[in-house]
């Protein structure tokens, strides 16, 4: 849990590092994320932070619950209540929300007990798995900024945490798009970025084999699949990477083919 705490709070800084010198007028530079500015990014990232520390803290659980019953009614009408949070404060002030806020639920974070499960706006996880998944939000989100500024990916060995989580949301992935999901696993194969090898599952039929970055890429749907180099073996392995997503919600749209070139 300390390790995983300790990799969040670097990709907060690393994050960081790139928005604080903007200039306001920069923060209102449209991302790849339609509708989205960099100031919508962060603000997202403030929203949920803080409400990842309410369902962190056993003394706040209840408020999460209620809140995010609301939050998804809203949503069902139209209405983002993350958005409009973050856009009623200006870059310096809702940098400061987030730097606080962040630092608030690394606090929790790690006097947290890992395997405790922690209630969110998709099915209930450890709380482990909980901080991973802050991280791959903190990154694909980042990678939106980056992208809106061309600058190149963030590329560091705690791309093994996105590439987990998305790997390990092969089921919710099929649930989240109403499909059954398959009996049989899929093998994903990474070239890490200091050249080690990660890998998951066991099949020898169905597989992805590829870079992390350009995995991550496509499961955080940053990238489209045909705008990475990775490898897809399979009928099985070409199905999951058609939905594959590690966040929680409604399918998203992704990215267009050739919006990026490899």
């Amino acid at each position: 849990m300390q390790g995983i705490c300790d990799d969040l709070t670097a990709e907060h800084a690393a994050l960081d590092a790139v928005v604080a010198p903007l200039p306001d007028a920069e923060w209102r530079r449209p991302t790849p994320a339609a509708g989205w500015d960099i100031a919508d990014c962060v603000g997202h990232l403030w929203f949920f932070d803080r409400r990842a520390s309410m369902a962190l803290d056993p003394g706040t659980v209840d408020d999460f619950v209620a809140d995010a019953s609301q939050l998804m009614t809203a949503a069902a009408q139209g209405r983002d209540l993350a958005a409009e949070a973050g856009r009623a404060l200006s870059p310096s002030a809702l940098l400061s929300a987030w730097r606080a806020d962040r630092a608030a639920l690394l606090e929790l974070a790690r006097r947290s007990d890992p395997s405790a499960r922690i209630p969110w706006y998709g099915p209930a996880m450890a709380a482990r798995s909980f901080i991973t998944a802050r991280l791959m939000e903190t990154w694909a989100h980042g990678q939106d900024v980056r992208d809106a500024l061309g600058l190149p990916p963030e590329e560091t060995m705690r791309l093994k945490h996105v590439a987990h989580i998305g790997v390990r949301a092969r089921p919710f992935a099929y649930a989240n798009n109403r499909r059954e999901l398959p009996a049989t696993d899929v093998r994903v194969e990474l070239i890490a970025p200091n050249g080690e090898i990660w890998s998951w599952g066991e099949s020898t039929t169905d597989t992805v084999t590829g870079t992390a970055l350009d995995f991550c890429l496509m499961v955080t749907q940053r990238r489209h699949l045909l705008d990475t180099n990775l490898q897809v073996t399979g009928a099985l392995a070409h199905d999951w990477v058609t939905i594959a997503q590690a966040f929680a919600g409604p399918p998203g749209a992704g990215r267009r083919p050739g919006q990026f070139r490899s």
